[in-house]
């Protein structure tokens, strides 16, 4: 399986992440209104593997080229990818405006997840799938214990 990939920089996987932290960072600096977010969180050891899982997933999404990987062009995965990215950016929208009900949280939880998983996929990166498919498992968790 390892023969398949090659050590190279993946640039667009890099922007993804960055791209989808962006609201993160917003947050981290501007408070939102009923911020139920910022409560201590009661799934400790799933959130260690959560933050284990995704350094993971980013690193093989950053640095695990499949050799059968085409040049990154606008398939429905990377179609799939920005509709991803767009529902959690309208889930971010809704709870900057007050609404932390159970549709926002899942979507601020499971589409950048799926966005990954779609990125990797469309890359044919499997070493990705591992953390990713991990990740959001514990993403998920720790969105339904803590805040619905």
């Amino acid at each position: 399986m390892l023969k398949r990939y090659k050590l190279s920089f993946e640039i667009c996987g890099l922007l993804l992440f960055l791209i989808v932290m962006i609201p993160n960072f917003i947050w981290f600096a501007i408070p939102a209104p009923n911020d139920i977010l910022r409560t201590k969180s009661i799934t400790e050891t799933v959130d260690t593997v959560a933050s284990v899982c995704q350094i993971l997933m980013i690193v093989a999404i950053c640095i695990f080229r499949n050799r059968e990987s085409k040049k990154l062009c606008i398939t429905p995965h990377i179609i799939m990818v920005a509709i991803c990215y767009l529902l959690y950016v309208a889930s971010w929208i809704a709870y900057y405006n007050g609404m932390a009900n159970v549709i926002v949280i899942l979507g601020l939880t499971i589409p950048p997840c799926l966005a990954f998983l779609f990125f990797a996929i469309d890359r044919k990166n499997g070493i990705a799938l591992i953390p990713i498919s991990i990740f959001t498992i514990c993403h998920l968790v720790y969105g339904v214990v803590n805040f619905i």
